[in-house]
């Protein structure tokens, strides 16, 4: 028998969509919308050659990029939203791709500004900021943009470069188009010889399964389905790499690490911290595996054994209500007024619930807050999925703060603050689960999916952020990325940081063709650094109260006002130090411990 099949997107009941009329009414409204923006790349280029011009004029142009953000947002978010409600939806994709098409072309006519503005002598600029008043507002976009001075080129080249940017999304596109379109794995058998759906969504699901045969079943069938597959796969992810040496070359840094964490002020050195501190509380995680190894009672621990529940009877469905309910009462710690926004989006559907055809895998906030921020979910109804809840609707609530507090020049927060409130609202969700149980198989669980978000974000994103830097590397010299290179050093990373109680299946050696956030240009690092931040400030906020939320909501509502590691210091965190990564782990560490006595007990 079948255990249930995916609906299509037009069987989803209307509540459980998002309400994308709050930006537009209908494509109509969009089509016109865009229309009306075609005109900008004309508006701004008007001020090439002008921005020394004077004060006002400056002025004006800083004024007319807001504006261009703002439409922008709306129908790039629009037609972004809509693609991802059904990646097959043709009509959909072809919106984004007008939405990418204006932005290629705003940006080419654009291109003129950094050089420009650089290229404003010191003195003048002074005399801009003494004369006009209004232009202060725009400091930070003009330090940040005089502080790439190096890696800046003529405004005929930057142009080119511009116009270059739709072409190098193209692998990016590509590989998702492939993974959540194009792929089918059908179905697999549970070990009673029942029929499972096979998604990209429901894969990691499954896996979660008590029934060691379905996970199995599942675990060789998702990862042959990319055998077949691994070639093309590498290709893509070659071309992605390729693509980010050719910019980094071009505005000469030192390397693609080098050009893209300066494009958000992180020193490399914080990269390679991290790297190395994780390095040495490797001891941690042998310890939790093979207590994993222990508790699940095999003779051998398997790849497809590592989602699974330690304390499987412990497990609770959790609807989608339930899980808002107590989202709320653990967050509520954060006052009155953060609950008040958490509402907002919990009863204006801000959020897209549940998994449909052809729709978007995992969860996300869009990077869009205007007129609010949207949340796509593929709830499951289990603890996980209530955890992404909480993670997601803290990304959103940042963006609503930020937005809020900040002008619009500053409001885009960087990528490396950005898991910092998602993981704070996790950790404040975990502790207020472990507050409310005396049971100790509940305890035991809760502990154990605390564990399991330390492995996954620290240790497994670190892993994932070596493998990334060493993709870099080779592209850097050169060297083709092969599928059959790519498996190797995967598959040594995998045993590296699993350790030796963990059987390093073949098939995991395919397991980078699945993850999207290779094509995020040195993206996931920040997962792991965020989480450490985030452990620091969530216990700040349990600890010292009122001083501490204060401070957490000054965070965020900072947006971009300061480089991240200043930002970070607001709430009381100074990521320049490994110690936040360490200290992280100790706890880490520790809740290892309380697990294996709460299992001889």
């Amino acid at each position: 028998m079948r255990s249930g099949k995916l609906p299509k997107r037009c069987e989803v009941p209307e509540e459980f969509t998002w309400n994308l009329k709050d930006i537009f009414e209908d494509v109509g409204a969009w089509e016109k919308a865009l229309e009306d923006a075609k005109a900008y790349p004309e508006k701004i280029a008007a001020y090439e050659g002008r921005l020394g011009e004077s004060g006002k004029t400056l002025l004006e142009f800083f004024r007319l990029n807001d504006e261009i953000s703002v439409a922008m947002s709306k129908i790039y978010g629009y037609a972004g939203l809509k693609s991802d409600e059904d990646t097959g939806d043709g009509a959909a994709q072809i919106m984004k791709g007008k939405a990418i098409n204006l932005f290629v072309a705003i940006g080419g006519a654009a291109a003129f500004a950094t050089p420009e503005i650089i290229e404003i002598p010191e003195d003048t600029l002074a005399g801009f900021f003494k004369e006009y008043k209004e232009l202060e507002v725009y400091r930070r976009p003009i330090e940040v943009a005089r502080h790439s001075k190096d890696h800046v080129l003529n405004h005929e080249c930057e142009a080119l470069l511009a116009q270059s940017r739709e072409m190098a999304g193209g692998p990016e596109n590509i590989g998702g188009i492939l993974r959540n379109a194009d792929m089918k794995y059908g179905e697999v058998e549970d070990k009673d010889g029942n029929l499972h759906p096979l998604s990209s969504g429901t894969f990691v699901l499954l896996e979660e399964s008590s029934d060691r045969v379905l996970r199995e079943n599942a675990f060789k069938r998702c990862y042959g389905k990319y055998g077949e597959l691994k070639n093309t796969f590498a290709a893509i992810l070659d071309a992605q790499f390729k693509q980010l040496v050719f910019y980094a070359n071009v505005r000469k840094y030192g390397s693609t690490l080098e050009a893209s964490l300066d494009n958000t002020e992180v020193p490399t050195s914080v990269y390679h911290n991290l790297i190395e501190a994780v390095h040495s509380n490797l001891d941690k995680m042998y310890k939790y595996v093979a207590l994993r190894k222990k508790l699940l009672g095999v003779d051998e621990l398997h790849m497809y054994d590592v989602y699974t529940p330690i304390v499987a009877d412990a497990a609770k469905e959790i609807d989608f209500e339930t899980a808002k309910k107590t989202v709320r009462e653990a967050l509520s710690v954060l006052g009155p007024d953060y609950i008040a926004i958490l509402d907002e989006g919990f009863n204006n559907r801000w959020i897209d619930v549940y998994e449909n055809e052809g729709k978007r895998s995992g969860a996300y906030s869009s990077g869009s807050s205007v007129p609010h921020p949207y949340v796509l979910l593929n709830h499951a109804d289990n603890l996980d999925s209530m955890f992404t809840l909480a993670h997601e609707m803290g990304h959103a609530i940042h963006s609503y703060h930020s937005t809020k507090y900040q002008p619009t020049c500053t409001a885009d927060y960087v990528i490396f603050v950005a898991e910092v409130a998602s993981t704070v609202n996790e950790v404040l969700l975990m502790k207020h689960l472990l507050k409310i149980t005396n049971d100790k198989k509940e305890r035991a669980y809760l502990i154990n999916h605390f564990l399991e978000s330390f492995k996954g974000t620290v240790y497994r994103q670190t892993m994932f952020a070596e493998f990334e830097l060493e993709l870099g590397r080779m592209a850097e010299r050169a060297e083709t990325l092969t599928a059959d290179a790519l498996c190797e050093k995967y598959l040594a990373l995998n045993k590296k940081y699993f350790g030796p109680d963990m059987v390093s299946d073949d098939e995991i050696a395919l397991e980078w063709a699945r993850i999207p956030h290779f094509f995020y240009n040195y993206y996931v690092f920040q997962y792991a650094t965020g989480f450490s931040a985030a452990v620091a400030i969530a216990e700040k906020i349990l600890t010292e109260g009122e001083p501490a939320v204060k401070a957490y909501k000054q965070f965020l509502s900072a947006g971009s006002s300061k480089d991240p590691i200043s930002v970070l210091k607001i709430a009381g965190v100074d990521m320049s130090t490994p110690e936040p990564v360490n200290s992280g782990l100790k706890l880490f560490g520790e809740l290892v411990e309380e697990m294996a006595k709460i299992s001889e007990q």
